[in-house]
């Protein structure tokens, strides 16, 4: 039985896959590293230090990736301020969760700035029982640590848990933890993703019962 709900932030929480992509382009461009989105999309949902190693390879073998990566969230938080808001339909899924008795966790590849930056301006802190980020682990996704991290800060099995995300690392880190996945279509689309035991386009379309009914 389902007893919580854990999310990816990025793309999930909020939809800010454009804001990232253009906070690559531009630390892209000051290293002088033509950015390549192809190469991009499937890092989406990884550690920035996964992301850095395969974006500028030859870049962080002489420069701290830490450096790059604080100087890309600055530029990414600053561009995203203008537009940041929840998901469709999300604060309302919340409450139904909440309501409901669900546990709900925070389960991100994003560093701790950046989890209060998107918990805090869209004012959905304290719909969370609990938050596992990148700072909290040593391997990133697709590796399971975050999502085995998130559940144990719930003190619920991994078994017992539900992971929202939108990208394919995400799924397969969920997957790997041995939770079920609801796959949101947000970041990729539909046809781009694969092993999820609910797909919705947004948080309109699910309902704690469609949770529910998973173990029926």
């Amino acid at each position: 039985m389902i007893k919580g709900v854990i999310f990816d932030m990025d793309g999930v929480l909020v939809d800010n896959r454009d804001a990232h992509i253009e906070a690559f382009e531009i630390i892209c461009r000051k290293y002088g590293v033509p950015f390549d989105r192809e190469k991009f999309m499937p890092t989406f949902g990884m550690t920035n230090d996964l992301i850095l190693e395969r974006l500028m390879p030859e870049v962080i073998k002489t420069t701290d990736w830490e450096k790059i990566a604080v100087e890309k969230e600055n530029i990414y938080r600053e561009i995203f301020e203008r537009t940041i808001a929840p998901a469709k339909g999300l604060v309302d899924f919340l409450k139904a969760l909440k309501k409901e008795g669900y546990k709900t966790a925070v389960g991100s590849s994003g560093n701790t700035p950046n989890v209060n930056f998107v918990l805090d301006r869209c004012g959905i802190a304290g719909y969370f029982d609990a938050i596992a980020n990148g700072d909290m682990i040593t391997r990133g996704k697709p590796d399971p640590e975050v999502y085995l991290l998130a559940a144990k800060k719930l003190e619920l099995a991994p078994g017992e848990c539900i992971v929202v995300e939108d990208a394919p690392v995400g799924i397969r880190a969920a997957r790997s933890a041995g939770e079920s996945v609801v796959a949101i279509a947000s970041t990729f689309r539909r046809e781009d993703l694969s092993d999820y035991d609910i797909l919705i386009d947004d948080f309109t379309q699910i309902t704690p019962e469609d949770i529910r009914n998973l173990k029926k």
